[in-house]
């Protein structure tokens, strides 16, 4: 069979021009959460032993329900890290797979043809909001990426999809 008489169903996928996954960054690693929480919890009991011995033993109490809080806080925090977006450009399609922390996707699939991005740039604190737009839409990509991360970003998907506009080039070969 000729390679033009296949099937649609088994065309290979095109190559992707560019592809990313946004991760919402943590400073803080497991090893210093657990170092963390080891500390607070230290000072904690030895504050609350402090009022215990006192007489204020109520106290004691509040500072182990602090700990108790902060612990819960920071749980809730790296659960939803869990959330990432994956971006990907080909000749043909721009897909934006948003996955939440409870592990609900969102999936647009867009033409770069006609896609443009657009930013909301702040003069003082620099990129703010980076949006797709097609069609009338506009779509918010990295929002939990902080400037700096998000000009790089846009920076490297707008060279994407750019090279996608262009379309297919043909190499000639001697």
């Amino acid at each position: 069979m000729a390679l033009d008489n296949t099937p649609a169903g088994n065309l290979a996928p095109e190559p992707p021009i560019f592809s990313a996954v946004l991760t919402p960054h943590r400073s803080l690693g497991p090893a210093g959460f657990l170092i963390f929480m080891a500390v607070l919890g230290g000072i904690s009991f030895v504050m609350g032993m402090v009022f215990l011995l006192a007489g204020a033993w109520p106290v004691f109490g509040f500072f182990g329900l602090d700990v108790l809080l902060v612990y819960w806080a920071f749980r809730l925090n790296y659960r939803s890290a869990q959330a990432y977006e994956q971006v990907t450009v080909t000749p043909s399609e721009l897909t934006v797979r948003k996955v939440d922390h409870h592990g609900g996707i969102r999936e647009w699939a867009l033409n770069p043809v006609w896609v443009r991005l657009h930013r909301d740039v702040h003069e003082e604190f620099g990129l703010q909001g980076l949006f797709v737009e097609s069609q009338g839409r506009r779509l918010l990509i990295g929002g939990f990426l902080p400037p700096q991360e998000k000009e790089s970003f846009a920076a490297a998907l707008s060279g994407a999809l750019a090279e996608a506009k262009r379309g297919p080039t043909r190499t000639v070969l001697d």
